[in-house]
């Protein structure tokens, strides 16, 4: 299973750094380039979406199926600290999975907005050479 969180996290910091490339102002050279790969890769990453899901559920699966350590005569100290551990993971994955849930809704909105402020631009100067 630490393959698939490894997965998500490469894809979340894709998102990130694609999003920070797209809103750092003074690459207006890059950002034509910058916004057909992105473009280009938003479909590729709402495979995010399903695949967070099913780790969603997964978190879910354990947490519902894992053994109850309420008691301190219930588990040994070696299970408990076991126990403690899978609750700080799966608090961990499940910011995993928001961050990069987030970060593609923040990339697909961000590279919208700059693909039509590229077109209102475009108009803008095909207004200004027909005055």
């Amino acid at each position: 299973m630490a393959l698939e969180w490894v997965v998500l996290g490469y894809a979340a910091a894709a998102e990130a750094i694609m999003v920070l490339l797209l809103t750092i102002p003074g690459l207006d050279g890059l950002r034509k380039g910058l916004i057909a790969v992105t473009r280009n890769l938003l479909k590729p990453f709402l495979s995010v979406v399903p695949f967070c899901l099913f780790l969603l559920m997964d978190i879910y699966w354990k947490y519902e199926t894992r053994p109850s350590c309420e008691s301190s005569d219930a588990c040994t100290p070696t299970e408990f600290l076991r126990h403690q551990k899978s609750i700080m993971k799966s608090q961990r994955n499940a910011l995993l999975i928001a961050a990069a849930l987030v970060f593609y809704w923040l990339l697909y909105s961000v590279t919208h907005l700059v693909v039509r402020l590229e077109q209102l631009n475009q108009r803008v100067e095909r207004l200004k050479n027909q005055d």
